[in-house]
């Protein structure tokens, strides 16, 4: 009895709550051996826990851990209330939406953008005050943007799945930080696989072949994965080629076969029972339930316990196949650190939050950045005889008009900011108390032709509405406006009726366009002296556009997509083959603005194109240099952007399509060279008959410009 009292107190002494680790704490072993010992000790009701977004094991010390969304800032809070009902609310660093990020053509800046992103979720998981944020971030949305219909056109990085990839592998790094074996967060891209639609997204087929399938609309996911690597990703509520997304082979087949992802698939919210109500695709629940693990998902966003359950007492899925389910999950906890002892101090960022109390999104660096990301992401669509920037110097009176002007409005996915600047707020801070500043936010009993006729320069901020203003679930206030649920039905822009009237008392108006996607501004274009765009819901960004107004910054955003002239222009929303008229690659028409466009405050010269290499081979790195020179009166950044295209080509291939880019700042008078790489794997096409990449031999046209069309310089290679 002795013996068996020492014994069984011995036992208790070396419980957690003692500090006792169990193997799968010990740092030491391997990944895998962890992987083993934590699912041998769980129970089967603790396994099926852990499928569901709530992942806790408290028997065995693992605590709760949650998904947290965080596409331009985590969202703890805001018009979602992403704090689960007020638990754990925070205000968090807001920057201008994932469309506007990618306006900057800046992986580096994203990367840290990300990175700041992640050290919030860490500060608000770790502070005792806090503890309820969680650290799998659902981000960055690397679905291809390729209709500007799309309602979710915000959340996206664009139409061009080579800078999409780059930004998605820029996000996926900052998120999961550069240690070699902890992650600050875990990246959960989404939606796997082309949602780009939304109404009726729930029945609707995505369909194309398996080269746009490789070469388009799962590419970004791929390099996310294989390059970046993030190890999460979530399927789409769509089908692909008649199959829901949610069970698709290619998840297993490709995803994880051939890509190595080995962590968490999860479904979308509502999606594994719309596999029964929507897409009719299994009988019942239960089934569904063995569907979604036969195809590889690790994790529900949706009520799925009680189905599975029952599934699993029927007979229709065992323990093993749940044991094989969840690891994954349990891979990316042990990622994040989250299985190792209590109080280990072995990652990197186990202080954060703990030994830096000091709130991240109060610190004045935090504040810049934000700001800095908000002035890059500006976009000069057009700028006649250099009616910006303007001189406060010189302006004794500004109005600021539109019902944009003095809002700054969180979309679904946004957090709290810890403060707004709008832009009427960011152009009075700008100018000071010595311009008088008129504000009119429409034309009711003609306040703002009154006010533009008193002033020297009229500023017309007009815009969308990310939220709908507050209607119901799945519906426009107008046409044009879009968001999840809701694709746009019209791209002109109510709005711009006030523009002409403002342009009748004022011809110095410029028209800035706070949206979240483009617009057929036809007339504006025409006639406007000087057109800007900016995305929605930054909270730096009247700032951030009033230095681009001012001259502090020279703006030199680019477009993501190509602004159509008219919708008419645009095939079916539905027609997911983008080589019939979609995108900059196919379209055949007469862009508005074309992909890549963006104007600075003064002039560039590009010259002496070189390659370090006549000939290149797969496994080779092309590098292309060029010399920059600023021939104009501002010192501003360029996005440098090369092009490619296969005139030797056997197989159909794109007329052209880039393939590099740099954003680099020239003082004026500066003179740079310019170098800029090309992974030669990366001019490769989808072979479906060799099922793989192949590098075509052959010549290789090379052009670098300012846009897609704006090329002004060429040079031609060859693939041996």
């Amino acid at each position: 009895m002795k013996y068996l009292i020492s014994l069984f107190f011995l036992l208790f002494m070396m419980s957690p709550v003692f500090g006792q680790s169990y193997p799968f704490q010990d740092t030491r072993l391997d990944d895998g051996k962890r992987i083993d010992n934590l699912v041998s000790l769980m129970t089967l009701d603790e396994k099926i826990n852990c499928l569901s977004t709530r992942i806790s094991v408290p028997r065995l010390g693992i605590r709760s851990y949650r998904l947290v969304e965080g596409l331009h800032g985590l969202a703890l809070s805001g018009p979602a209330n992403w704090a689960v009902r007020g638990r754990g609310a925070s205000p968090t660093t807001t920057f201008p939406q994932a469309y506007g990020l990618a306006q900057m053509w800046d992986p580096d800046l994203l990367r840290r953008i990300a990175s700041q992103e992640a050290e919030e979720a860490r500060w608000l998981t770790q502070n005792p005050k806090y503890g309820s944020a969680g650290l799998i971030v659902l981000a960055p949305n690397a679905d291809m943007g390729r209709d500007v219909r799309w309602g979710r056109t915000e959340e996206c990085y664009g139409e061009d799945p080579f800078l999409t990839a780059r930004l998605t592998v820029a996000y996926v790094r900052g998120l999961q930080g550069d240690h070699p074996k902890y992650w600050k967060t875990a990246s959960l891209m989404k939606h796997f696989l082309a949602n780009s639609n939304e109404n009726n997204r729930s029945i609707n087929s995505s369909d194309f072949d398996e080269r746009l399938f490789r070469e388009y609309y799962s590419y970004p996911f791929f390099k996310g994965v294989t390059e970046g690597g993030s190890r999460a990703f979530m399927t789409a509520y769509n089908r692909y080629n008649g199959i829901p997304c949610t069970v698709h082979p290619v998840l297993k087949e490709v995803a994880v076969a051939e890509w190595g992802q080995n962590g968490i698939i999860a479904t979308d919210g509502g999606a594994y029972r719309q596999l029964v109500t929507q897409h009719k695709y299994f009988p019942d629940l239960m089934a569904a339930a063995k569907g979604c693990l036969e195809a590889g998902t690790t994790m529900f966003l949706d009520d799925y316990k009680e189905p599975l359950t029952n599934a699993v007492k029927a007979g229709l899925i065992t323990e093993a196949d749940i044991d094989r389910s969840i690891r994954g999950t349990l891979r990316v906890l042990l990622k994040l650190g989250l299985l190792d002892a209590e109080g280990s101090t072995e990652s990197p960022y186990a202080g954060i939050g703990v030994t830096d109390t000091v709130k991240p999104w109060e610190k004045p660096e935090t504040r810049a950045l934000a700001r800095e990301a908000a002035a890059r992401s500006v976009v000069l669509l057009k700028n006649d005889n250099h009616a910006l920037p303007l001189d406060p110097e010189k302006v004794r009176t500004i109005a600021v008009i539109g019902p944009s002007a003095d809002l700054v409005i969180s979309d679904w996915y946004s957090g709290t900011p810890p403060y707004r600047v709008s832009a009427l707020g960011g152009i009075r801070n700008a100018i000071g108390e010595e311009v008088r500043v008129l504000f009119a936010a429409s034309n009711k009993a003609d306040s703002a032709v009154v006010a533009a006729r008193q002033a020297d320069v009229a500023i017309v901020c007009i815009g969308n509405h990310p939220l709908g203003y507050g209607l119901s679930w799945g519906v426009n206030h107008v046409a044009s406006d879009g968001r999840e649920e809701v694709d746009r039905q019209a791209l002109s822009l109510e709005q711009e009726d006030l523009v002409k009237l403002v342009h009748a008392a004022n011809p110095n108006t410029v028209l800035v366009i706070i949206s979240s996607f483009p617009y057929t501004i036809n007339w504006s274009k025409d006639h406007i002296p000087a057109i800007l765009h900016i995305t929605q819901s930054g909270q730096e960004l009247g700032n951030g556009l009033a230095d681009a107004i001012f001259g502090k910054v020279s703006p030199a955003g680019r477009l993501v997509q190509t602004w159509p002239s008219s919708i008419t222009d645009l095939p079916p929303i539905l027609d997911y083959n983008i080589r019939n008229n979609r995108t900059y690659m196919y379209f055949r028409g007469e862009p508005l603005f074309p992909f890549g466009h963006g104007l600075t405050y003064t002039t560039f010269d590009y010259s002496a194109m070189v390659t370090d290499r006549k000939t290149v081979g797969s496994g080779d790195t092309l590098k292309v240099s060029l010399t920059l020179k600023n021939t104009g009166n501002y010192d501003s950044d360029e996005v440098v952007q090369l092009y490619v295209s296969f005139p030797d080509s056997k197989v159909e291939r794109p007329p052209f399509a880039l393939k590099g880019f740099r954003r680099v700042h020239v003082a004026r008078g500066e003179v740079r060279r310019v170098t800029i790489p090309v992974v030669a794997d990366d001019l490769s096409y989808w072979d479906t008959e060799q099922h793989a990449f192949v590098l075509e031999k052959g010549k290789v046209i090379i052009r670098a410009g300012a846009s897609s069309a704006d090329l002004r310089l060429k040079t031609v290679i060859t693939v041996r």
